[in-house]
């Protein structure tokens, strides 16, 4: 099969012939559909995040079973499947008091260089995530899947197994939005407009999207928006303070940055909770004022939106067939998968909110 190989960081993926195993016990083979480009992979890519190498990146994906291995029961072939790196165990204690995403099990949700399923001239390639989405084929754990309706499009489909499901996910199971409240979203990009979206459906009374990017400051406003704020030259925490009389009572950041997770943090009124969803790189601390904790004020961070995907995933595309959850407008456009460097450095410029590598094209 083709993949997208990163060999070392700050280099270009390069497209090679890798050969992939049969499923195992408990494994299904896949065959990619729809693969997102994400600003996470984009970290390891740069070397943000360190990773083993060589490896296949991709995370956020559809695809169709094409072969299961001996005890598999949830899936078949033909199957269609959103995949995702919150793979389960079922059995550890955070499966087990309702927090399967993050599952402490290591057999099923293998460690980084851990995963013996592909191979490169010989040697071993590494998985990344679980999945390794940047391929024409997968080979995963069953609970890696979540099983949809075949007559949802594919591509649609695979925005919700990452930044649909965290940007949602953050809303209403990390921070529990509730009525009426006023809500900051910095970044608009899949997962801060997912975020954007989430809050109106929550019933949010104000929504303020903060970006630098025009264009998707009035998508924001498509998504749910109330409020837009370009910061391209204002603080965005002296605004939204204006804005407010004081400050919100949730923030989320969906950048990544020290800057922007310190200011969402800053931008909150007493009592209110600033979510990280943004991956801050690695080793960077975070600085913020002692005193601005004595009225109640929180931080906290979310890993996938806090996702119990396979009850969660499903709920999101009935919102999205009752026209509630909006996916269409986050497709910015599709590449082959020889185009994938070319995808990453649009994605780096800051203007395109999704891509998705087509298998089919």
């Amino acid at each position: 099969m083709k993949a997208a190989v990163l060999h070392a960081p700050n280099q270009p993926l390069t497209i090679e012939d890798v050969a992939i195993n049969k499923p195992g016990p408990r494994e299904v083979l896949l065959r990619t559909a729809f693969a997102g480009l994400c600003h996470s992979d984009l970290h390891f890519i740069e070397g943000l995040y360190p990773i083993p190498t060589p490896v296949v990146l991709g995370h956020e994906s559809s695809a169709v079973v094409e072969a299961v291995g001996d005890g598999v029961t949830y899936v078949k072939p033909g199957d269609h499947v959103i995949t995702c790196l919150s793979v389960f165990c079922g059995t550890c204690p955070q499966c087990l008091t309702g927090h399967p995403n993050l599952c402490e099990n290591t057999e099923v949700k293998m460690l980084p260089g851990v995963a013996r399923r592909m191979t490169w001239k010989g040697e071993q390639l590494n998985q990344a995530f679980n999945l390794s989405s940047f391929a024409e084929q997968m080979l995963v754990h069953e609970n890696a899947t979540v099983k949809i309706d075949p007559d949802i499009p594919l591509d649609r489909a695979a925005l919700v197994g990452c930044g649909v499901m965290t940007g949602v996910g953050a809303v209403f199971n990390a921070a529990k939005v509730e009525p009426g409240s006023t809500v900051a979203v910095i970044g608009c990009g899949g997962v801060g407009l997912s975020a954007v979206n989430g809050a109106a459906l929550a019933g949010a009374e104000r929504i303020i999207a903060i970006d630098t990017v025009a264009s998707k400051l009035e998508l924001a406003r498509e998504l749910g928006a109330t409020d837009t704020l370009n910061v391209s030259n204002a603080d965005p925490v002296k605004a939204v303070r204006e804005m407010t009389g004081g400050g919100v009572n949730y923030s989320f950041e969906a950048l990544g940055t020290k800057a922007t997770a310190e200011q969402a943090f800053q931008m909150l009124r007493g009592g209110g909770t600033a979510t990280i969803i943004g991956m801050v790189p690695y080793g960077v601390k975070i600085e913020l004022h002692g005193f601005d904790f004595l009225r109640d004020r929180k931080i906290q961070g979310t890993s996938m939106g806090g996702n119990r995907f396979r009850v969660d995933m499903p709920r999101l595309l009935s919102l999205w067939r009752q026209g509630r959850l909006k996916l269409d407008h986050l497709i910015s456009g599709k590449l082959k998968l020889d185009q994938i460097n070319d995808g990453f450095a649009a994605l780096k410029s800051g203007a395109p909110v999704r891509q998705l590598i087509d298998f089919a094209a």
